[in-house]
């Protein structure tokens, strides 16, 4: 094979191709045009999926087929492919989002809420939780968390940790804040904070926690998000969080919230702007 495993392995994910696709696909990169037999020999296909395997490139706009006998393949200059595939991918995105919004309109939704209302009325407290892998999935249900809030929002964070919640979460806690729901923010402020804490100046009250490390996020005193290892200390990947909904227990560690809070320095004495 031409190209290396590794590269292919890329290719795959970039373009959502499988594996005989992109073999044949750049088999014929590598010919500029070429037989269905050729590439199959070439690419390591077998020539009874050889042609098959064309015929989907060609509609994923990879390839052009060449009038003439025997038939052979163009290919297209990777260049216009990339540019057909972000078309493609938007083209996707744009029917996909303007389905789930005609969902919105219909009595599937309201026949789904209905379900999920039942089967929360027969769930212990106790069992709302569960343990949340990924940051990215984090800070989905972070957002989830915090965009049902009503009287409050407490959140112990790293300071990278900060610029990230600023990044995911300013839009966000500008209409909480709009809506009277107090929001509090604790991480040591660094250099590399100043710019978080002007972008939520009027927003959040945020203090300087100095040395303290934590990782936690209760809304309204019973739900609680907390993460079990510091952010500098793990990839992305395998960052790991447990969310749980709990008045006692999200309620009392707020309560101690409350009290080292009180000896947290203000951000506008840590920096002035």
């Amino acid at each position: 094979m031409i190209v290396k495993e590794e590269v292919l392995s890329k290719l795959r994910r970039y373009f959502d191709l499988n594996l005989y696709e992109v073999r044949i696909w750049t088999a014929l990169l590598s010919r500029g045009v070429s037989t269905a037999g050729e590439l199959s020999d070439i690419g390591h296909v077998p020539r009874s999926r050889a042609y098959d395997v064309l015929e989907s490139l060609e509609k994923k706009g990879f390839v052009v087929m060449k009038l003439g006998k025997p038939i052979k393949y163009i290919a297209v200059e990777p260049a216009e492919v990339v540019e057909r595939v972000k078309k493609n991918i938007q083209i996707h995105a744009d029917q996909s989002v303007m389905k789930l919004k005609e969902l919105n309109n219909t009595d599937i939704l309201k026949d789904l809420d209905t379900l999920h209302k039942q089967g929360i009325e027969f769930i212990d407290p106790t069992d709302l939780s569960g343990a949340i892998r990924g940051k990215h999935n984090l800070y989905t249900h972070l957002e989830l968390m915090v965009k049902g809030a009503e009287k409050s929002v407490t959140i112990a964070t790293t300071p990278k940790g900060l610029v990230r919640k600023v990044e995911a979460l300013k839009p966000l806690l500008q209409k909480l804040s709009k809506k009277g729901v107090s929001i509090r923010i604790a991480a040591q402020l660094t250099k590399e904070t100043q710019n978080a804490v002007k972008d939520l100046k009027g927003v959040a009250d945020i203090r300087d926690c100095g040395k303290l490390a934590a990782r936690f996020c209760v809304v309204d005193g019973r739900n609680l998000m907390f993460m079990v290892m510091h952010d500098e200390e793990v990839h992305p990947t395998y960052d790991v969080g447990v969310w749980v909904t709990t008045p006692f227990f999200a309620g009392a560690l707020e309560n101690l919230f409350d009290v080292a809070w009180k000896d947290f320095e203000p951000s506008g004495k840590k920096f002035k702007e």
